[in-house]
């Protein structure tokens, strides 16, 4: 059987150990400004998933990927020996997209508030065309008349 809140709980403890080995225990040249955003363990608590961000350019991202891949022994022997676990899981580290989508998505809806206010200026000064009351009646003796 498995159990859901004790994945959750062992993920968000392995996220801290591990965000805190990076920044004082490894020794990399080659990691840079990197944010741990999530964790994700399978419920069989095997495998766990990291996500991190990095501040900078392709260079700098694709270095700590590299630097976070090398160090993935020692920051597993130090989940290890903090979470006191029967087996360790294995780590996977995945970069996270989530600032390019977001400022992506703000860029689009900045983009459709500009088309919404061209169309505001445009819609303000015009007249409907057609009747000005569109709808029909029924036909009244005095229009027969006519």
């Amino acid at each position: 059987m498995t159990d859901v809140a004790r994945a959750r709980r062992l993920a968000d403890r392995i996220k801290t150990v591990v965000a805190e080995t990076v920044e004082f225990g490894v020794k990399d040249p080659r990691l840079g400004f990197v944010t741990f955003t999530d964790a994700r363990v399978t419920p069989d608590l095997r495998e766990a998933r990291l996500f991190y961000t990095v501040l900078g350019d392709d260079a700098a991202r694709a270095d700590t990927a590299t630097a976070l891949e090398s160090a993935k022994g020692v920051l597993r022997a130090e989940i290890g020996k903090q979470c006191r676990l029967r087996f360790t899981p294995t780590l996977t580290f995945t970069a996270d997209h989530v600032p390019e989508t977001a400022d992506h998505i703000e860029a689009l809806v900045r983009e459709a508030r500009e088309a919404d206010a061209r169309v505001a200026a445009a819609a303000a000064g015009a007249v409907p065309a057609g009747d000005p009351d569109p709808y029909r009646r029924p036909v009244t003796d005095d229009e027969d008349e006519a």
